[in-house]
């Protein structure tokens, strides 16, 4: 070798990089072959396209020169012919160069070797540094660490079967290994190398140089097994591994493009001898032609071959080898999973010394394959990736490759004939020599091949989700099942090995995935993992679950325990103890004798269980008689288990297994026997007892059960070291330390005080585990009945200081609660299961003689105390508590200091108590506790302070929050005062509030409740109702009273609490006087008129109230009454008060001479009236006495100017005294006519003015009542008919209550309580409801119904009674039925109203065709186009409903009204209810259609045009304005229609008495005619 030299040539880019770069230098290198066996190189830089032949040589002479000055170990080769005439040059196949040498036939920037001959024909195939081996110094540290032959030897196999793996599928693929003493040699039929630089076979020998890793990611993915083997990581498997098998190596390489066999040598103490120097690696080389058997064995031209001498091996076995060698590549060597055809396939040929690897049966793989069941396997794939910027992605580098996939394959091996076939598969690895270092428990339950490699480290244990229990009584069974399982896992390239490829790298974040396959991976970060079982994505759940069900099935198809026993078995079904049993089967079997291994075990049997023989034996062994043998499943049936059941030493007899049969069913009842797997018969764990051990046993068990417990004493505890025990033979004072621990043992029966030592012994401490319980117990000095468990506790024994069987209960966390309180504690300890006796002992424990402090008993913490102010509060009891709370007595009778600490520094000192003790000195009453002060005005409103209790020198004190209230109310201050205030009728007391104080001067506290008792007043709140005083003490009365009294009459206000008026203040409202403000006339004449007649009201000063004075906008309601008393008739007018004054236009004397009187009275104020009586005389002697009497009177007799000139006319030109009467009476209601129009128009425009309007004319209002008085006359004149008899009634009863109402519940009739706004309407509406129903009478309730009528003793009706009686009174009679309607008896509608509208409309959806339509011609529903009566708007039932949502409702329900016959046909289908038309359509309800012609005459009264109204009436203000209008206005308009009615009949009987008067001839030569012609009579 020689030292590494640039040979002239300078270090440049890769020629890639360089053309990439646009660098056109080409570069062209060589390696010279010379005849002695050196090398020599040339690099030529943009050489001319040819060159002579000898100037190359002579270039080549030149390097060789230069080196062999440089390197003295030249010199000792021999010459080289350089003149010789048969110099020339060769390529590497053996061409002959010619004359020139042309570059075109060598690729730039590549290396090329030409071989030198010199014609002496001393030749050689070898050549000193040939091979540059030099390798990346990074790479050095990553070699491995851990070497064994096996692992050398699978290196160069890997490199072997990577190539092979190159080969066209069809072509040969061979691997042949020959081992012996002097060498070992690997033959492969791979594509082979050469000397070209991408395949030059100096990569084989220089680590890092393979090129075998850049095709790693293309072994990612793909399907399992993933046979890629890429297995390539760092390149020097080849170099380190051959030279750590032997000291020098050869390869042999041959590519079939070339003709020839490149070589390379390795030599250990070469390579070795330059690691550590600047030198490079160069090694020998050489070229030769390949050996026939080479050809024989590469048909296809192309192999290599490694042969490693002198090997370093001691004693290799080669079947063994060869076994491991085909565990290793077994699914190379064969495969089932890569042929579409299902059969096994044989990837490569692998030999070693000449036989084939497939044909040899031994081998873990082999053997296990054939042990295991035909069952399917549970295989799944998982596949991982890493995401972004994760731990696992710098773990794994940047360049590295983020994803991997594995195929876990689990594979069952059952047990068979009671053996288990991992057993089976130990067994036959020994006995060929393959023995492992593993039991059945530690057998590898997982095995790894990564690319299909087997890693032979990688033995796992189980992976989470085979490990995982199931629970429920299939428990036990896959605990033993699962034990069975082994799986193979098949990784693919993106997992990495380590570097001796014999386990996964730990490292690796996909290998830590892996391993918590089924778990939460905690503390791998950014791994995303998908499981997949035939082609379904699992959760780990879900995969939990699949495996635990596979493991089920393939323990019931394939495990074959024990078939029989020796006896007839008992069958069991459906047990219900499986868990206890420890079966899972629904099936089992029974017996008392069993054969197992050629041994007869029988029922009864002593035995002995091994110490470790199963659950449950783990520290010594167990003595036991054995009861029955359980096998699970019929005979015959797979997967049955086999159990013992036994009954350890010490169980008596009737606790054991019992086999019962209860009704016909058997059943197995374990009690306190154990259940153990029949493998321990099998392992030799359980063996047979003859009579004198087990009898031996039965006296040290005998001698060593448990009979007492004990507590250690204070000697004993301080052997253990600990420095107290419980203190049980005297009383102890409060709050002395308990012991924090106290120590129990259990005594043997063969323990005895007497001769037992004083010092622990171990042989008088019984060693169990059985669990001790401690209570302790607390009863106090004044409950003894009553005891509390202050502490519970249950340990089981510990080892301390030597000593087992020690239960120490710690009393640390309880020292608070033990011995603080004075009583008697009782220690309890007691053991559940055994024979030993309780323990138990009393600690009494006295008070302390400290006092500590003092409590107030009886007191709510969680309340203030209240105390109010002049009033004595319940006694204190006060106690005396030791610092530890317990009740001690009072030495005396104490002095004490009560006292209340108020806010802002006011204190109250308590000055009269009596204190005292009772009788046994454990209680200080204090009573009779009077509070006084009047100062809590400083703290109001929350009167919060502190109660002190406390003696003089308060070293004792009780602090309590309290609550100092003020007394009960006692005196009242009115602001301000009342007599201060004006009393005048229907004003309101606009300012007014009571100020309360209690007896000492403090002001009321809030919600103090008064009971406030007025007369003369009225209140917007409830008077007379209690009252609660506010929180600044006052009672706000303030625009609450109006004075309802009238004038010169007494109020009064008082207030009452506890029984007891405490305040009245009586009040006089202010005086006035009705008065005439001129004398009044003692004579009139007959027949004249008073007019101007002024009423004035007055003071008590004679000054005029101009106060009153009537304006109704505003509320004021002054007007004057004047009833007037007449034989005659009987009739009162109002009149309004203008600024306290009244003038009546005219009074009307009687025309009969007598006494005229009449009376004036205020409407509202009925204590304002005056009575005047004027006496009457003939006109002819009345006017001279009048003139005489009161000659300066204003009050004077008119003419009546309103009389029409026709009737003045005839009284002027006839001179008749009849005539006279008739005319002067038709001229007086002819005046009253013209006052009651004009009062009408005014009534009409205020209507206007608050709101109710007709269309364009407040006429209308008039129409509406005349409307309505039509058809009252028209039902009135009905004959027989119930509703003309309480139609006038009921006229009658609004003419003497004009405001409205019922009359003794009646409503009225159904035709009068509405209107309706067309004629047709009307019509159609009275034909559906048919007169009877027009007629029926409408009562409030069925009381009121049933008061129409009454019956006699046979049940008749009684027609002299009731309203048959009041017909008769009217001159009339009833006839035939009539109907009634009860509003309270209805059914109504509850739903929604339209809007605010008064007349409440329902609110009814329109109908609708299919179309979603509303049908033509639709008018609206019935019940909603009746306008309810004005008089009846406000009706209302006791629910608040009205007449709209009651009676009309029931009258119509749903009817639909359109406007023809057409229309209502084609909106049959959205007609429910009914429907009429304007026409004199009609279809009922029930599809009854009604048909003829009949014109009702009954209607509903008809007004063109709806009267609005917007608000309800009586419901405000200005409802009651409206009211109060309307029935002023009803009462003028009937008092027009019955004055104007009268008057006509008056004209008609003076019309006929003048055409009587001028007939006879009385009219003084004036005739008809005549009288026609001047306008006095008609035409």
């Amino acid at each position: 070798m020689e030292p590494s030299q640039n040979c002239g040539s300078i270090r440049k880019r890769p020629a890639e990089q360089a053309m990439n770069d646009g660098d056109i230098d080409r570069i062209y290198r060589f390696t010279i072959l010379l005849p002695n066996g050196t090398t020599v190189g040339i690099a030529l830089r943009e050489p001319n396209p040819t060159m002579a032949s000898g100037d190359f040589m002579l270039m080549a002479k030149e390097r060789y020169d230069r080196a062999k000055a440089q390197d003295p170990s030249l010199r000792s080769k021999r010459p080289i012919a350089w003149e010789s005439d048969e110099l020339h040059l060769e390529d590497a196949n053996g061409n002959r160069i010619k004359s020139r040498i042309i570059f075109d036939n060598f690729k730039p920037h590549k290396r090329h070797i030409l071989r030198l001959h010199d014609g002496s024909g001393n030749t050689t195939d070898t050549f000193e540094n040939m091979w540059d081996l030099t390798p990346d110094t990074e790479l050095l540290k990553e070699l491995p660490e851990e070497y064994t032959f096996e692992t050398a030897l699978a290196d160069l196999i890997d490199n072997s079967l990577q190539a092979v793996w190159a080969n066209p599928l069809k072509s040969k693929r061979l691997i042949s290994l020959d081992i012996s003493d002097e060498k070992i040699s690997i033959f492969d039929t791979g594509p082979g190398m050469d000397d070209s630089d991408e395949n030059s076979i100096a990569k084989w020998g220089k680590m890092g140089a393979s090129l075998h890793r850049k095709y790693k990611v293309k072994a990612v993915g793909g399907k399992p097994p993933y046979l890629m083997p890429f297995f390539g990581l760092f390149g020097f498997g080849g170099p380190i591994a051959s030279m750590h098998l032997g000291r020098h190596a050869m390869v042999f390489s041959k590519t079939m493009q070339s003709k020839r066999v490149y070589m390379l040598h390795l030599k250990r103490e070469a390579l070795l001898s330059r690691s550590g120097s600047q030198h490079s690696w160069k090694t020998d080389g050489g070229v030769r032609v390949p050996l026939e058997n080479e050809s024989a064995r590469a048909p296809q031209g192309s192999f290599t071959k490694v042969e490693i001498f002198k090997p370093r091996m001691k004693n290799v076995n080669l079947y063994q080898l060869s076994c491991k060698l085909k565990d290793i590549y077994f699914p190379y060597v064969q495969c089932d999973g890569l042929s579409n055809l299902r059969r096994t396939i044989r990837p490569v040929h692998f030999e070693v010394n000449g036989i084939d690897l497939a044909e040899i049966e031994g081998g873990e793989v082999a053997i296990t394959n054939l042990h295991s069941c035909n069952g399917p396997d549970f295989i799944i794939q998982v596949h991982f990736s890493i995401t972004e910027d994760t731990d696992a992605n710098r773990i794994l580098g940047s360049t590295a490759i983020h994803e991997a996939n594995a195929c876990l394959k689990c594979v069952y091996f059952p047990v068979v004939q009671g053996k288990e076939n991992i057993e089976r598969i130990l067994e036959k690895l020994e006995a060929d020599g393959c023995r492992l270092a593993e039991s059945y428990e530690s057998f590898s339950r997982v095995s790894i091949r990564r690319l299909g490699r087997l890693l032979p480290d990688a033995c796992w244990g189980l992976l989470p989700f085979m490990e995982r229990h199931k629970k429920g009584d299939k428990a036990h069974l896959f605990r033993r099942s699962f034990f069975r399982v082994k799986c193979f896992i098949e990784t693919d390239a993106g997992f990495s090995p380590t570097p001796s490829k014999t386990d996964l790298a730990q490292h690796s974040p996909f290998t830590s995935a892996l391993r918590k396959i089924g778990r939460p991976l905690d503390g791998v970060k950014g791994i995303n993992v998908k499981i997949y079982r035939e082609e379904k994505l699992l959760t780990p759940l879900q995969l939990e679950k699949e495996y635990s069900d596979w493991i089920i099935q393939m323990h019931d198809r394939y495990d074959e325990e024990v078939d029989s026993g020796e006896d007839q078995a008992v069958f069991i079904i459906n047990p219900g103890n499986k868990k206890a049993l420890g079966v899972s089967s629904n099936v089992v079997r029974v017996h008392r004798r069993m054969k197992r291994k050629g041994v007869s075990w029988r029922s009864g049997q002593k035995i002995k269980i091994l110490k470790g023989a199963c659950a449950g034996v783990h520290k010594k062994n167990v003595y036991a008689t054995l009861e029955y043998f359980l096998l699970e499943g019929l005979q015959g049936d797979g997967g049955g288990e086999a159990r013992i059941i036994c009954r350890p030493l010490g169980v008596p007899d009737e606790k054991g297994c019992i086999l019962n049969k209860h009704d016909g069913n058997i059943c197995l009842e374990v009690q306190s026997s154990v259940s153990i797997p029949i493998g321990v018969i099998d392992s030799g764990e359980l063996v047979a007892v003859g009579k004198f051990e087990w009898e031996c046993q039965l006296e040290k068990q005998r001698l060593k059960a448990p009979s007492s417990i004990d507590l250690l004493d204070a000697n004993q505890c301080e052997e253990l070291g600990i420095h107290e025990a419980l203190p049980v033979h005297a009383p102890i004072p409060a709050g002395q330390d308990p012991p924090k621990e106290i120590v129990a043992v259990v005594r043997p029966a063969n323990f005895s005080y007497s001769i037992a030592p004083k010092n622990l012994d171990q042989k008088y401490i019984v060693k169990n585990k059985m669990e001790m319980s401690m209570e302790v117990k607390f009863s106090g000095d004044y409950d003894i009945c009553r005891e509390s468990i202050l502490y519970s506790s249950r340990v089981t024994p510990s080892y301390y200081r030597g000593y087992h069987g020690l239960y120490i209960f710690s009393l640390q966390h309880k020292s608070h609660e033990l011995f603080q309180k004075s009583g008697i504690y009782k220690f309890l300890l007691h053991m559940d299961e055994t024979s030993c006796k309780n323990y138990e002992k009393e600690v009494t424990v006295l008070a302390s003689a400290e006092v500590g402090r003092w409590q107030l008993l009886g007191y709510d913490k969680n309340e203030h105390l209240r105390v109010r102010v002049g009033s004595c509060f319940p006694p204190l009891d006060v106690a005396c508590y030791d610092k530890y709370g317990n009740l001690i007595p009072f030495p005396s009778t104490p002095k004490v200091n009560l006292q209340f600490k108020m806010g802002n520094g006011m204190l109250i000192c308590v000055k009269k108590m009596k204190a005292g003790l009772s009788s046994d000195k454990r209680t200080l009453r204090i009573k009779d506790i009077l509070i006084e002060s009047g100062d809590l005005d400083i703290i109001r409103p929350n009167y919060e302070g502190t109660m002190l209790l406390c003696p003089p020198d308060e070293s004792l004190s009780i602090s309590i929050p309290c609550k100092v209230i003020p007394g009960h109310v006692r005196r009242v201050l009115a602001h301000p005062s009342m007599r201060s205030i004006q009393m005048l009728p229907g004003c309101i007391v606009q300012e007014l509030k009571l100020e309360m104080f209690d007896a000492y001067g403090n002001h009321a506290l809030k919600g103090s409740e008064l009971l406030l008792k007025v007369e003369g007043f009225s209140s917007k709140d409830q008077m007379g109702k209690k009252h609660k005083v506010d929180r600044d003490g006052f009672v706000h009365l303030s625009g609450m009273l109006k004075v309802t009294a009238g004038y010169n009459q007494n109020v009064s206000l008082s207030v009452t609490t506890g029984g007891e008026e405490i305040f009245k203040e009586e009040l006089q409202t202010e005086k006035r006087e009705l008065r005439v403000a001129e004398p009044v006339p003692q004579l009139c004449a007959a027949g004249s008129q008073l007019e101007n007649f002024v009423f004035e009201i007055v003071d008590t000063e004679g000054n005029l109230d101009e106060n009153i004075h009537n304006d109704e906008e505003n509320g004021h309601f002054h007007t004057l009454s004047i009833k007037l008393d007449s034989s005659v008739t009987k009739t009162t007018t109002l009149y309004a008060f203008q600024k306290g004054r009244c003038t009546i236009p005219s009074l009307t004397v009687p025309r009969d001479a007598g006494c005229f009187s009449f009376s004036a009275v205020h409407s509202r104020h009925r204590e304002l009236s005056l009575s005047i009586k004027i006496g009457i005389q003939p006109s002819s002697d009345l006017q001279h006495e009048i003139q005489t009497l009161c000659p300066n009177t204003n009050i004077m007799m008119l003419q009546d100017k309103s009389t029409p000139n026709n009737i003045g006319n005839v009284l002027s030109i006839i001179k008749n005294e009849v005539l006279e009467e008739t005319g002067s009476r038709i001229e007086h209601r002819e005046r009253v006519l013209k006052l009651l129009r004009d009062r009408k128009v005014e009534i009409e425009q205020s209507l206007v003015e608050l709101g109710v309007y007709a269309g364009p004319s407040p006429l209308n209002i008039v129409d509406c009542f005349f409307a309505k008085e039509e058809m009252t006359d028209m039902i009135e004149n009905r004959d027989g008919s119930a509703a003309s008899v309480l139609c006038e009634l009921i006229r009658n009863f609004a003419s003497e209550r004009p405001h409205g109402g019922s009359r003794d519940g009646i409503i009225g009739v159904v035709a009068l309580l509405g209107t309706i706004c067309n004629i047709e309407l009307s019509r159609i509406l009275a034909k559906y409801l048919g007169e009877d129903q027009m007629l029926g009478i409408v009562c409030t309730n069925s009381e009121t119904a049933f008061s129409l009528e009454t019956y006699d003793k046979n049940g008749e009706v009684d027609l002299q009674n009731a309203v048959y009686a009041k017909a008769a009174e009217l001159g009339k009679s009833i006839s035939g039925e009539f109907r009634v309607i009860c509003l309270e008896e209805i059914s109504p509608y509850r739903g929604e109203i339209e809007g605010c509208d008064p007349q409440r409309k329902l609110a009814f959806p329109h109908p609708t065709l299919p179309s979603g339509e509303i049908p033509p011609g639709f008018m609206g529903y019935a019940v909603n186009m009746v306008d309810i009566d004005f008089d009846h708007l406000a009706t209302r039932t006791t629910e608040g409903l009205g007449l709209r949502e009651t009676l009309f409702y029931r009258l119509f329900g749903k009817l639909q009204v359109y406007d023809t016959r057409e229309h209502m046909k084609q909106a049959s289908v959205c007609i429910d209810h009914g429907a009429v038309s304007l026409d004199g359509g009609i279809i009922r309800e029930d599809g009854l259609i009604s048909l003829g012609f009949w014109k009702p005459d009954i209607i509903f009264p008809v007004v063109t045009s709806e009267i609005h109204i917007n608000t309800l009436p009586e419901s405000t203000q200005v409802g009651m304005k409206i009211a109060e209008a309307m029935s002023e206005l009803r009462v003028t308009l009937c008092k027009i229609r019955k004055i104007t009615r009268a008057c006509e009949e008056d004209k008609r009987q003076f019309l006929g008495k003048t055409k009587d008067f001028v007939s006879n001839g009385h009219s003084r030569g004036f005739n008809e005619k005549s009288l026609s012609e001047g306008g006095i009579l008609p035409g």
